[in-house]
This record gives structure tokens, sequence and C-alpha cells, in this order.
């Protein structure tokens, strides 16, 4: 993580290990607005221009490109090792949130059942 960026340091002393969710949710949006990556969890993932896009299709793909790639090692420094695992193949941090979401909210079910 940026060693420039005090607000990083929230994810190391915060790590998702699967309870603490919606906390590690707030701490992860707080450095991808700071950091500029929160746009890949907002907005749809663009196609890849053909050979024909200008300059600035490229640019904004690329951007995107870019930021999804920081984004996901930011997710993935930010949680336990056999949550790394399981997410580290995904196609986008997008995907990599849903799936935390799907895998957080089945977690506080079973939690809940418990006598």
């Amino acid at each position: 993580m940026s060693s420039f960026n005090p607000l990083t340091s929230i994810l190391n002393q915060n790590k998702l290990e699967g309870s603490n969710y919606v906390d590690w949710e707030r701490n992860l949006n707080i450095v991808l607005t700071v950091e500029g990556y929160k746009l890949v969890i907002t907005e749809e993932c663009l196609e890849k221009p053909d050979e024909d896009a200008n300059d600035d299709q490229v640019k904004v793909y690329d951007k995107w490109v870019k930021a999804d790639e920081m984004a996901r090692c930011y997710i993935l420094v930010s949680m336990a090792n056999v949550l790394q695992y399981q997410h580290q193949s995904m196609g986008s941090a997008y995907d990599m949130l849903e799936s935390l979401k799907k895998y957080s909210v089945s977690k506080i079910v079973r939690l809940r059942r418990q006598p």
C-alpha cells in the first residue's frame, strides 16, 4: 500500500476476517476514494476498445483497468490469507466485493442460527 498515504494503514490494521465485513468495507471505500480507485466498484467495466478507437477511449479504458488492478490489490492485501486464496483469481474488484458480500451475509445467517 502507498507508504505516503496514512489512510492505507487502516486496511492493514483492520483486515477482513469474516465477521467484520461492514467495518472493513467502510474502510476500503475510504481508501479507494482517496486513492481515486472507487470508480471500479461503482461503474461497470468498460469494453476493451477496438482497433479504430480514438486515443481518449483508449485512455479511459486504460485508466479503468489500472484502477481495477490497484483496487484488487488493496482488497487482497487487506483480507485474511484464506480469503485471499479464494478471491485472487476473480476478474475484477467488483466481482471480489460481490463474492465477499455473499460470504459475509451467509456467515451472519449461520451465526444467528446457532443456539
